[in-house]
Parts: C-alpha cells; structure tokens; sequence
C-alpha cells in the first residue's frame, strides 16, 4: 500500500491496541497513521465489533480518508468481521486474534498443539484483568464461576509486550486467582510492527 508524504492513513483498531500501535509508531516513526479506537470492552461481546467498524469505515470516509486499515483480527466475530472488509475493500491484521500476531502468527499457530488449553494475556489484559473478567463476570461474588468458566483451561500464559514487572505481577496474580499454571513468555510487538509499517511503504 505506497502512500504519498502527505496521506494519512487512518488506522481503525482495537482500543486494547491503543498503547501498542502508538508505540510502534513512535519506534518506527510513522507519523502517516491516524489513529481512531474503538471500545476495548468489545473484547467481551465481539458482536459489536463488526457493525462498529463498519460505522466507523463510513465515518473515516466521510471525514475524508481514502486509506483505511483495520488493526482488528477476527478477535471472535466468526468471520463477520473479514466480511465487513470485503464489502468495504479494506484490509485488516493478519491473524485470528491479538494472542496470535502479538507471538507472531506462524510461532503462534506451531506452538498450537501445546497451548490449546491455555488462556492467555497480553500487556492490556494483564492490566484490565480485574476489570474485564473478574468484575464483568462477578468472579469474587460468585466464586463457583471460576470452576464453571475456566476449569478447561490448563494453564494461564503471559504475552508480554514490554519488560513490566508490575504488570508480571498482575499476570501472576491472575493465574493464581484462576488457579492456573503460570507462564511467561515476552514476545514484543510481534506482526504487528511488520503491518503497520507495510503501511507507509
């Protein structure tokens, strides 16, 4: 996707990707991105997230954008969401979801066969997690949902972005809650430095 000097790209994402794509802007210096984010909580109900990139494409191009990227990936919506940019004729990030391009996502799909009962976090996660899953789902209220809702899961791993022992802590602390294994692995920025700066190529 070449751009001229002076295009701005408007980059609809994630708002648990905020952070992310900001810094990889900043170490990349790509200063073509314009960033919009929408509602990091559609992490939990993904049937928002087609409709509400779907608005926010006829926004950016009302608002005069013509370069448009989706730094979403499948993120749960089914394939909904690859419909939405077909019909649109964008392009979104590659992968099924942040767990996989954060790793990479050939690393993610080889270490597959080990990690299929894992739950994982990424750098948001771990920070959001008392917010996005212990209080959305009443955990500490209703203890017994922890059993009901997680006891497929063998083992919690951490997807670090950045070098953060707080947020380790937090990781940590999650899997014990969880009563889960406990796993880090610090994986950066993974595919998504290589996409978002494919687009200022």
């Amino acid at each position: 996707m070449k751009q001229s000097n002076n295009t701005k790209i408007r980059v609809i994402a994630c708002g648990a990707l905020a952070r992310e794509i900001l810094a990889v802007s900043k170490l990349n210096e790509l200063t073509q991105i314009d960033l919009d984010c929408l509602p990091a909580q559609w992490h939990n109900n993904p049937e928002k997230i087609s409709p509400g990139v779907k608005a926010a494409i006829k926004r950016a191009r009302t608002e005069g954008f013509t370069d448009i990227f989706i730094a979403y990936a499948d993120c749960g919506t089914g394939g909904e969401l690859d419909r939405v940019c077909k019909d649109e004729n964008v392009k979104r990030l590659r992968g099924p979801h942040c767990y996989s391009f954060f790793s990479g996502n050939l690393e993610f799909q080889n270490r597959w066969d080990n990690d299929m009962s894992a739950f994982f976090l990424t750098d948001f996660l771990a920070r959001q997690f008392e917010t996005l899953i212990i209080d959305t789902y009443k955990l500490k209220t209703h203890p017994e949902l922890v059993e009901m809702m997680f006891s497929n899961y063998s083992k919690l791993i951490y997807l670090a972005q950045t070098n953060d022992v707080n947020l380790e802590e937090k990781a940590k602390d999650a899997a014990r809650f969880l009563g889960l294994e406990y796993e880090y692995r610090f994986t950066g920025y993974g595919d998504l430095i290589k996409e978002l700066n494919e687009l200022e190529q």
